[in-house]
């Protein structure tokens, strides 16, 4: 009955987590894809592993988690994102990764180069060039 009693407390803190943060998740997902089904795929998937993996994440940040999870399922399937519709559409996977990592969710170079696997190099100078690309679409 104990493991019965701890286990609807992790089911009930998890619904707790989900309430309050996947909205923002969902908006990082839709900045990812440009595309509002897609996003809701990703991010499933992304609150699948979350809870999978809910005991040891209860004493971390499960929202970092949870945006790894997302973010990583977005670099291996970025390309079928390519386009879509919004601001960002006209960015490359990477570029909107990296710019939505550490513009709207306001992550660390270093840790934003981590959680990719790329040179901070390589991530400062992915941001720099969407931010180019984004002010000389509103410039014209």
């Amino acid at each position: 009955m104990r493991a019965v009693d701890q286990q609807a407390g992790s089911y009930g803190e998890f619904e707790a987590f989900v309430a309050g943060a996947a909205g923002r998740l969902l908006h990082v997902a839709v900045l990812l894809t440009g595309e509002p089904e897609a996003a809701r795929r990703l991010l499933a998937g992304a609150l699948a592993r979350t809870y999978a993996n809910w005991r040891r994440l209860r004493a971390d940040d499960p929202y970092a988690f949870t945006r790894h999870e997302l973010c990583a399922a977005f670099a291996r399937t970025g390309w079928r994102h390519h386009g879509g519709t919004g601001v960002l559409a006209r960015l490359s996977p990477p570029e909107r990764l990296v710019l939505v990592l550490r513009l709207y969710e306001g992550v660390a170079e270093e840790v934003t180069a981590a959680q990719l696997g790329m040179p901070v190099e390589r991530v400062r100078m992915l941001c720099n060039r969407a931010v180019s690309l984004l002010r000389a679409r509103d410039a014209a």
